[in-house]
């Protein structure tokens, strides 16, 4: 007796690394192999978990649920306000050109792609409908194919007509049509989204990776690499996927048919020009004190390699040269062991508007918690909320929390509001490890108290040498 065959169905789409894990189940297979240290391995799971939750939210939430530096995000808020090509780079990732690094014009090429990107995905938004309309053209043709035109081999040795030997190209029939018009109208009602069929998509193969990696040879790199991929000829493979999915796919191709790539790359170069900004972070760390020497010559040469672009130069790159006179610079440092004094001459010059951060007091904090669109008490509901699970913090509970944030920047090293982020992972911690369980057990919401403060954060607050690992 034959085996029946079981139905090809499509593979699930999961997100890489998504897994569904509770922290309790993470920490059982932990233990499975790692003896001790329970603390960390709660932490761990705890972290993995958020993960999870961040990748749950939806909108601005989902990009705010990390820690940020503050003049980062004010860049970056610039940027999308202006809606900017934006890139940050830490000055320590570049060394002076000949030594081991990356040549800082790869800045302005990161910032480049960056830019290219942002008009793309405009330019595609402007043809969606018209690649939607395209991409369902091509699925009807899958799912119910035309009948294919045949000519007889032996018509070509025939140019009279009369020789009768010509066969006809074979014309749809009245049922081909009935049935596509039938599937038409199921595809565009969204009923055969789950359906499985064969499509064709590049091969793209393994990429060439390292090949030109070294610093002043980046560009010639990527450059190579295009000019091979234009020359070589696109390798197809035939993959199973869901109706779904597979839109996704050929909506993607019709807008990149739709698209002129050289119109693209020249207002790309035009926005990066006018409106991009480039944040360098740490640019304390390639100051130099006194006279230079050993590890001081590659940091001044970085700062000499950054100066031309800072100035204003022509940087080439694969979409064309780009002009850096007009793009906005901005620098920023911790200078706890360097003064900016001690950047060289020319390139504190090119940074005239200098600010000072200062120290966060009490009421500071108390707003950073509550008052922005994306809080970070905001955020870490909105994370609980993905287990079911709704958190409720007290005005005076807030109050506590702002209170310790101050005092342990008081007793150690300011780190400004950073402490808060892990004042509240301590505070949440035992919350965000049970979770899932709690609202197994039918517990759906969490009361965050001044007292419930004040017995899981009172010894950080007291011991000034266990606050100085509260980073």
């Amino acid at each position: 007796m034959a085996k029946k065959k079981e139905p090809v169905t499509a593979p699930e789409n999961k997100e890489l690394g998504l897994n569904e894990q509770t922290p309790r189940e993470i920490v059982e297979e932990l233990n499975k192999h790692i003896v001790g240290q329970e603390e960390a391995k709660r932490s761990v799971s705890i972290a993995l978990r958020n993960r999870w939750r961040s990748r749950k939210l939806t909108g601005d939430m989902r990009d705010d649920v990390i820690p940020k530096n503050i003049l980062t995000e004010i860049a970056r808020r610039l940027a999308r306000l202006v809606k900017a090509p934006f890139v940050k780079v830490e000055a320590t990732k570049f060394t002076e050109v000949g030594y081991v690094g990356r040549d800082v014009e790869s800045i302005i090429r990161d910032l480049m792609q960056i830019s290219v990107r942002m008009v793309r995905r405009q330019r595609t938004e402007e043809v969606k409908e018209k690649a939607a309309e395209n991409a369902n053209e091509r699925l009807l043709d899958i799912l119910v194919p035309e009948p294919k035109r045949a000519q007889n081999p032996l018509s070509k040795l025939f140019s009279n007509a009369e020789s009768g030997n010509e066969q006809k190209a074979e014309e749809p029939t009245q049922d081909n049509k009935a049935g596509r018009d039938f599937v038409r109208k199921r595809l565009l009602a969204g009923k055969m989204e789950e359906t499985v069929i064969e499509l064709e998509v590049p091969d793209h193969g393994k990429p060439m990776v390292g090949m030109f990696s070294g610093s002043s040879l980046e560009s010639m790199g990527d450059n190579l690499q295009d000019m091979i991929g234009s020359l070589m000829p696109k390798r197809m493979r035939k993959r199973k996927v869901t109706v779904a999915a597979a839109r996704k796919i050929l909506e993607q191709e019709e807008a990149e048919k739709l698209i002129d790539m050289e119109e693209v790359a020249e207002t790309a170069v035009e926005l990066a020009e006018r409106s991009g900004i480039v944040f360098f972070d740490e640019i304390d760390k390639v100051a130099v004190k006194g006279s230079s020497s050993g590890p001081d010559v590659s940091r001044e040469g970085v700062q000499r390699d950054i100066l031309p672009i800072v100035e204003g130069s022509t940087v080439m790159t694969k979409y064309g040269p780009v002009k850096t006179d007009h793009i906005l610079f901005i620098a920023a440092g911790a200078f706890h062991t360097a003064k900016p004094s001690d950047l060289i001459p020319e390139l504190q010059g090119r940074f005239p508007i200098r600010v000072e951060l200062k120290s966060l007091q009490k009421e500071d904090f108390e707003k950073i918690l509550t008052e922005p669109q994306n809080a970070l008490i905001k955020q870490y509901k909105a994370l609980l909320q993905t287990e079911g699970l709704e958190l409720e913090f007290k005005p005076k509970a807030i109050s506590k929390i702002a209170e310790m944030a101050f005092d342990v920047n008081e007793q150690s090293e300011d780190i400004g509001a950073r402490r808060l982020h892990t004042l509240l992972e301590k505070l949440l911690e035992d919350i965000s490890f049970d979770a899932p369980d709690m609202v197994k057990k039918g517990k759906t919401k969490v009361t965050i108290d001044a007292k419930y403060v004040d017995k899981r954060l009172k010894e950080i607050a007291k011991d000034r040498d266990l606050s100085n690992f509260i980073l």
